[in-house]
């Protein structure tokens, strides 16, 4: 500890956000948005169909093992063991093909979707660098040793 740490600033606690609503109330448009135009259904009314599947996913997200930081289902890599292989491919086929509609209808929801969807692939990319760093910083150490236990004999 400085002198001078009593006069800077103090550090805020990270702040953890709940986007579960958020994700949610997009889910919902976009399945929305997808009935309309696949079963011609009106109004805020889906299909049975959709509708099942739709109960599902809420479901599967209220239990979801991450919790409030959950990232988006579509880039989560548990979704296919959340709802199975059936149902997975189902609600990735609804989320992929509406979001032309989706972001005619709602562009601020979707912008800001594709904004979180950029993060979680982002946060996995530097995840994926550290590990890599660590594996080469391994290999670099073995050989540095292999090479000092030859320049001894």
């Amino acid at each position: 500890m400085s002198i001078f740490s009593r006069f800077l600033p103090k550090r805020k606690p990270v702040e953890i956000k709940n986007n579960m609503p958020k994700e949610k109330a997009t889910i919902k448009k976009t399945f929305g948005i997808y009935c309309h135009s696949h079963h011609k259904t009106s109004g805020d009314k889906l299909c049975p169909q959709c509708q099942a599947l739709l109960a599902t996913v809420m479901t599967k997200m209220n239990r979801c093992p991450y919790g409030i930081t959950k990232p988006i289902c579509d880039r989560c890599d548990r979704t296919m063991q959340c709802f199975g292989s059936k149902q997975a491919q189902e609600f990735l086929h609804i989320m992929g093909t509406s979001q032309k509609r989706m972001f005619f209808s709602h562009p601020i929801m979707t912008v800001k979707h594709k904004l979180a969807s950029m993060g979680v692939d982002y946060a996995k990319y530097q995840q994926a660098k550290k590990v890599d760093d660590k594996v080469k910083a391994k290999e670099e150490a073995a050989k540095k040793r292999a090479k000092d236990r030859k320049a001894k004999k």
